[in-house]
This record gives C-alpha cells, structure tokens and sequence, in this order.
C-alpha cells in the first residue's frame, strides 16, 4: 500500500494529538500536493479547534508554516504567539481530540462518513481518528 500523505491524527508532535496532520495539510496545500477532497476543511473542524486550543490564528500559522522549520519549532512558535497549555490541559486535549465521534454530537457524522466510505458494518470504527485512520488506509 502506498503512504498516505497525511500522519495520522493520533500521532503527536510534542505531547499534542493532531497537530502535526494539520501541518502536514499546510504543507501540501502550499506546494499544491494536498488531495482536493482536504481542501474545502482546510482551517476548519479539527484545524480550527486545534489554533482555537493554542490561540493562534489559522491564517498567522499557515503563513509561519509556509517560512519552513520543524514541527517543533513551530509549536514552540504557537506557544509564542499564543498560548502554552499545561499539561492538564494537553491530556484533555488529547483525550477529547482521542474520542471525539464516540457517543458525542459527532456520532451521527462518523456513521454518515463510514456509510459513504462502505464502511457501514465496522463496529471497529466508533471515533473520528479511527474513521480518518481507516479511510486512508492505515486501520485494516
């Protein structure tokens, strides 16, 4: 199977969930790589409650981004402009970023998605982060 050119939204750059596939859709976009299907969400759903999360603005992010450096550095950035959480905070964040899609207002969106995927019968598949995993194939 070919790599997909998104990571997962489950793997983290510091201690964040997320935040790297949002630099990785930035990244794409700016170079003209990023699937169409990405583009009508760029800086909405998860990209806008991660900028909203650390208090950067979505559009100030996409422009540090497109100056290059490491993910690193630009989270470092977004603690600079905006905000460093702590790390009560990060686990939240994580754990609602982890879950959202499982018995919340985002459930009905999840059974839509698997539905027009072909994924209807995949009791496996209760979360958005498991939905994104498997409809780019990297859930089996």
């Amino acid at each position: 199977m070919a790599t997909f050119p998104l990571r997962s939204p489950s793997e983290k750059v510091g201690s964040f969930f997320y935040f790297g596939r949002m630099l990785d859709k930035i990244r794409l976009h700016a170079k003209g790589e990023l699937p169409s299907d990405y583009h009508a969400n760029l800086g909405k759903g998860f990209d806008e409650k991660c900028v909203t999360f650390l208090r950067v603005n979505y559009d100030q992010l996409v422009e540090r981004v497109k100056k290059g450096g490491t993910d690193h550095e630009i989270l470092q950035w977004c603690f600079t402009v905006g905000r460093k959480p702590s790390e009560s905070d990060v686990y939240v964040w994580n754990e609602f970023m982890r879950k959202r899609g499982w018995n919340d207002e985002v459930s009905e969106m999840v059974v839509r998605r698997k539905a027009e995927a072909g994924m209807a019968d995949r009791t496996d598949i209760q979360t958005s982060f498991q939905f994104i995993d498997a409809d780019e194939g990297r859930l089996p």
